[in-house]
């Protein structure tokens, strides 16, 4: 089964057998056959605060982690053990679900059909696959989709409750990328290719020449523009010669030293010459980097003067006072004065209006627009976006390389997620010793 749809046959994909009041927390209940004997058809297993899980929940995740289970090879641990883990889980979810629907966490519609959409594409599937590929696995496509709103439900909960406790400091960013395990981790990778004209072992000179005409021969062609691949193939003594040479990705330090030496040296795509080792004349190709990519983005420095219609100036004021102040500038006043005394965007009027250098991608699309055909050390004429009038000056452009940044964020989310999967363990067991549980297996 593929990634999407494994992560839903890890979940238990049955249905609420019990109202969100807790109505069948009275009584069992029972049917009489035609025998006049008595038959259970359903019972209480657990009392959790206001709420209840039925036998008929239990069963059906029972049902769920077996075939889970024996799909992927595993021994069953004893039945007895099994039942208890899994009502754990299913008390630990319950107890959730309560928080969340005290919370007014709700999840409609829209969202679910969003979810199941996104789910079904990330398996490379149509709706209509996703769900005969959930029904052959014995689940039902009503079935899949209540259970995706419980996970939604929920996942929304824990980010509520537990993500918040959750903070990841600048010195705990700078540890992590000087430690070991931060250094391995930001290391680029070479995608090496390689071609060995061997000589024997204790060589004699006219051995070695030949070798050295021959590599050089190659490095000639390879040159004027031979397939490596195909060399590599015809020609290498390499441990990887019928795979074209490829060594596939390696970080510099997976790599023998000499072949590190040239990696670190070339630019994608280059073709060393001949290189002399006791093994013989390598050559190298570099055919491919990752994790030292650089990422560049375009910015603009740019200030504005904000007038925002409020309770008591219209619409129709605001853009007025907008046309006066554009006035005021072209007739020399300072940009910077004005915007001080004006603008009503607090975060840049105390710099003159100066919003420092941005990236337009995080602007409102009018102001972007406004922004990318005016010249720069050019005053706009005012114009409206959602947050009111403006006018504008584009200081200056620029590419600005965000690489240390984007590195730094990509840290932070590992170190968060970190934090987040050992806070919600805390969190579990803190929600479960303070919730009010009776199990009556």
């Amino acid at each position: 089964m593929m990634k999407g749809l494994k992560r839903i046959a890890l979940a238990s994909l049955c249905l609420l057998s019990f109202s969100s009041g807790g109505v069948y927390a009275q009584v069992s209940e029972t049917v009489q056959t035609a025998n006049d004997s008595r038959v259970e058809l359903d019972r209480i297993v657990a009392k959790i605060d206001q709420d209840v899980i039925m036998q008929s929940e239990l069963d059906a995740r029972l049902e769920a982690v077996h075939r889970q289970l024996s799909s992927r090879n595993i021994n069953l641990p004893p039945e007895d053990v099994l039942k208890k883990q899994v009502l754990e889980q299913l008390i630990l979810e319950n107890i959730q679900i309560q928080m969340g629907k005290r919370g007014g966490i709700r999840i409609d519609d829209w969202a679910l059909n969003d979810a199941i959409a996104r789910i079904a594409q990330r398996n490379q599937m149509t709706l209509e696959e996703f769900k005969q590929n959930l029904e052959a696995d014995g689940l039902s496509f009503s079935q899949a989709r209540e259970e995706i709103r419980r996970e939604m439900i929920l996942n929304r909960v824990r980010q509520r409750q537990v993500a918040q406790r959750v903070q990841v400091s600048e010195q705990e960013i700078d540890n992590f990328l000087s430690s070991p395990e931060g250094l391995a981790q930001m290391q680029t990778e070479y995608r090496l290719a390689h071609i060995l004209i061997a000589t024997p072992d204790n060589a004699t000179p006219d051995q070695i020449q030949s070798a050295e005409r021959r590599a050089n021969d190659l490095s000639k062609e390879l040159r004027q523009g031979a397939d490596f691949q195909a060399m590599a193939i015809a020609n290498s003594k390499g441990q990887n010669a019928l795979e074209g040479g490829d060594l596939g990705w390696r970080k510099a330090d997976q790599l023998p030293t000499l072949f590190a030496e040239q990696a670190i040296k070339m630019t994608r795509g280059q073709t060393s010459a001949p290189i002399r080792s006791p093994a013989g004349f390598h050559i190298f190709k570099l055919m491919d980097t990752r994790g030292n990519e650089k990422v560049v983005q375009s910015q603009v420095h740019v200030r504005h003067i904000l007038i925002k219609p409020n309770e008591i100036r219209s619409n129709l004021e605001s853009q007025m006072q907008a046309k006066k102040l554009y006035e005021r500038v072209q007739s020399g006043e300072a940009f910077s004065e004005l915007a001080k005394a004006y603008s009503d965007d607090t975060a840049s009027a105390l710099n003159g209006g100066d919003m420092g250098w941005i990236s337009p991608e995080t602007l409102v699309p009018e102001f972007q627009t406004v922004m990318n055909i005016i010249p720069e050390k050019v005053v706009s004429e005012p114009f409206r976006t959602t947050y009111g009038w403006h006018i504008l000056e584009v200081l200056g452009k620029r590419q600005s390389d965000i690489s240390t940044q984007v590195r730094r964020n990509q840290v932070r989310e590992l170190l968060s997620n970190r934090k987040f999967e050992e806070e919600l363990q805390v969190w579990l067991r803190e929600i479960r010793d303070q919730a009010y549980v009776e199990i009556q297996l």
